[in-house]
């Protein structure tokens, strides 16, 4: 998924519902909060993997940090392409699992980004950008299918037949797919199969137990960054992701028999 220009959202599918987007930036913007500080790149108590991913980590938010600054400063459009760019698939990602039709999932990831530009200036540089921007992400995500439940409005697509599910998970692919998890030549077919029944079954859970499924099972985010995108306390998140996947889980049960 690769825009060369954040453009105004339209429905360019006639039959999706018929609906101007609106955006209430109240509603989706929350302020940027002082973060822990992580662990350094150079901490002896960190293991090898965590050291090369505290590393990516801090370069991913000092690069962050001048995009921002150019784009805050001097309007700077090319800094902002580049966030568009750097973050879009993972956007994408979150967007398509949730809502499970394409040209949704389109639509929405361009408005985060449309959300972004007008609200940077109320990006205060004490927090991630990262975390603000997934925080925008899933609350115009959650803000849209309550939009859609109330006009009863569904068009699923195959998730692994579109080019995002084909991505590295560090560019907003799946950490685990069940082709990949599918031994011998039937691999292809059957964990396509259950693909297409798991996010079936994972559209039927309620939007906050989805949405953490999404962010720690599907995207591999930590559950540090998890707390900062949702605002749940640690021992909240585990309990309710613990009910999510039980949840899940039974809602297989019938099709891994």
């Amino acid at each position: 998924m690769v825009w060369s220009k954040v453009s105004p959202v339209t429905d360019p599918d006639p039959s999706a519902p018929p609906t101007p987007r609106v955006v209430d930036l109240a509603a989706v913007v929350e302020p940027d909060e002082p973060e822990p500080v992580s662990p350094a790149a150079d901490d002896p108590n960190l293991t090898p993997a965590q050291r090369e991913e505290a590393a990516r980590r801090a370069e991913q938010d000092r690069r962050d940090r001048r995009l921002v600054r150019r784009l805050k400063e001097g309007g700077d459009e090319r800094a902002f392409q580049e966030l568009v760019q750097t973050y879009q698939n993972r956007i994408f990602g979150l967007m398509l699992r949730m809502i499970n039709n394409r040209q949704e999932a389109e639509d929405l990831a361009q408005e985060v980004f449309i959300i972004v530009h007008r609200a940077i200036g109320t990006y205060r540089g004490e927090g991630r950008f990262y975390t603000w921007l997934y925080r925008i992400a899933s609350n115009t995500c959650k803000n849209r299918i309550k939009y859609l439940k109330s006009r009863n409005f569904h068009r699923s697509v195959e998730i692994e037949d579109s080019p995002q599910a084909q991505l590295p998970a560090a560019e907003g692919g799946a950490v685990v797919t069940f082709q990949s998890q599918v031994p011998g030549p039937e691999a292809t077919v059957e964990g396509k199969r259950m693909e297409v029944i798991v996010q079936r079954e994972l559209g039927a859970l309620d939007p906050e137990h989805r949405l953490l499924i999404v962010l720690r099972d599907v995207q591999g985010l930590s559950y540090q960054d998890i707390i900062r995108i949702t605002g749940l306390q640690e021992g909240t998140l585990k309990s309710r992701l613990h009910r999510a996947r039980v949840a899940l889980k039974e809602r297989l049960a019938p099709y891994l028999r």
